[in-house]
């Protein structure tokens, strides 16, 4: 089925999950790739006590800081 086709019946309302396959389908730079990271123990320590008050993993927080930076950054 073409591209236009598709989005026709879409359009339409038409159900068009069974004209996907949606075991390949992946999110663009949404994958995740490992990377290792020193950090002075004080800062873990500092790290792991901001994440519990959180109620949150310490990996999450770390991303989460890091994200907030970037956009700051960006702005």
């Amino acid at each position: 089925m073409k591209a236009k086709e598709l989005d026709k019946k879409f359009d339409d309302g038409e159900d068009v999950l069974k004209h996907l396959e949606l075991n390949k389908a992946r999110r663009v730079e949404q994958e995740q790739k490992r990377v290792n990271v020193d950090f002075p123990v004080w800062m873990i320590h500092s790290l792991d006590k901001e994440a519990q008050r959180l109620g949150i993993p310490r990996q999450s927080l770390i991303k989460m800081l890091v994200a907030r930076h970037i956009e700051k950054a960006r702005a």
